[in-house]
Order: structure tokens, then C-alpha cells, then sequence
């Protein structure tokens, strides 16, 4: 039988996944953590050494699982626009799931914290980039327009993950255009709505044909 303490970074973590969002950075305390956690302060600094070694370990962890499943995506068989599809699902969804975490690294980013900071230059290339290799694939397959890259990953995010993003806001502060939470959720947050944008973001950005359609010729024979 393993040894409880096997398990503490394990409960720290978990802790901190649940009190990162409340606090920061900057307001996240040892003390927080371990009581939360059930553990002594001594067995935190035996596993993690300080606060910001925790933190770097409790980002990148969550990170490397949506990662994970983001590659995986990308690695199935089959064209690149239906490895795209799944791949922004999963992104989507990711950032549904985690959005308080998300907002809060933001946050802190903006604010100047090191750990947040440096969290955000190490890993958001990682995602993007593999974003930008798939819709890459897509065009050379001729399933996308040719367009400049980050004008074609911005309208991807801005369509996908952007509306994520605003409605999390609007409910946070207690603000629903005359609608209910309920539909806004349906609306926007859910996996039905997250499938449709990605299914819209992606028709958007099929080749556009020169040839007229051939209601509009019939008008001209």
C-alpha cells in the first residue's frame, strides 16, 4: 500500500487548482494551500520548494492535458480540415471547462506576474503554432483560402473561442441582455453551440469560386 505521502504534491495541486482562480499569483498563500490540501506547510516547501515553483508546476499541468489532447487531434488520420475541426473543438471546450483559471492567468499576465508571464510566452506559441501547421495543411489540400496566416488564425480564434470569452464576462458580472443564463449557456457555452461556430468559422474560410453561380447567369443569357 503506497505511502500517503505519495500523494501529497498530488493533493496540493488539486488545491491549487481550485484556489488559483479565486486568488492569483499574487494572494495564493502556502498557508491556503496546505490547510485546503489537509497537509502540513512542511510537506508543501518538501514538494514544491516555494510558492512560484508550485505555480509553474500547477499551469504547466493543466496546460500539458489540454495540449495533449490538442496533438492528438491534430495527429489522427484523415484531411487536415477534419483534424482542424476536432482540434478547435477541443481547444473550445478547453477553455469553457477552465475559463475562471484562464481569465485568472490573463489576468495576472496583465498585472506583471512573473510566473503568469512567463507561463503564457513558453506555451501559447505552442498551441497557436499548431493551429497555424493545420490550417497551413488545410490550404495546400484546397479546403482553405489562401490568406495571410494570422489574419486567417485571428478570425478562427475571434469566431471560436473569442464568444467564450465575452459571455463568461457578461455573466460574471451579473450582466444578460434579456436573456436568461440558461439560454445564454445553450447559446454559447454549449458543446452544441461550441460545434456549430467551429462548423461556421471553418465554412467561412472554404475557396472562394470566380464562377458565378447559375441563378445569376441565367439573369445575363
Amino acid at each position: 500500500m503506497p505511502r500517503p505521502s505519495q500523494h501529497i504534491d498530488r493533493a496540493l495541486l488539486a488545491s491549487g487548482r481550485a484556489l488559483y482562480p479565486l486568488h492569483g499569483c499574487a494572494g495564493l498563500s502556502v498557508r491556503q494551500l496546505a490547510e485546503h490540501a489537509g497537509v502540513n506547510q512542511a510537506m508543501f516547501h518538501y514538494h514544491f520548494k516555494t510558492k512560484n515553483e508550485f505555480l509553474r508546476a500547477l499551469l504547466q499541468q493543466m496546460y500539458d492535458e489540454m495540449f495533449a489532447g490538442l496533438h492528438h487531434d491534430a495527429a489522427l488520420q484523415g484531411p487536415a480540415l477534419e483534424r482542424l475541426r476536432h482540434a478547435l473543438t477541443g481547444l473550445a471546450r478547453f477553455v469553457r471547462d477552465h475559463r475562471p483559471v484562464i481569465a485568472r492567468v490573463w489576468s495576472d499576465a496583465a498585472a506583471g506576474q512573473p510566473v503568469a508571464r512567463e507561463f503564457m510566452r513558453a506555451n501559447a506559441p505552442r498551441h497557436v503554432g499548431l493551429l497555424m501547421q493545420l490550417l497551413q495543411q488545410a490550404e495546400r489540400e484546397g479546403s482553405v483560402a489562401q490568406l495571410p496566416a494570422m489574419q486567417r488564425m485571428s478570425f478562427v480564434m475571434g469566431s471560436v473561442v473569442a464568444p467564450l470569452v465575452i459571455v463568461s464576462g457578461l455573466l460574471a458580472m451579473g450582466i444578460t441582455p434579456g436573456l436568461p443564463v440558461r439560454d445564454m449557456d445553450d447559446q454559447v457555452l454549449s458543446d452544441a453551440a461550441i460545434t456549430e461556430r467551429v462548423d461556421l468559422a471553418l465554412a467561412a474560410l472554404k475557396p472562394r469560386t470566380t464562377r458565378a453561380p447559375a441563378a445569376r447567369r441565367s439573369l445575363h443569357a
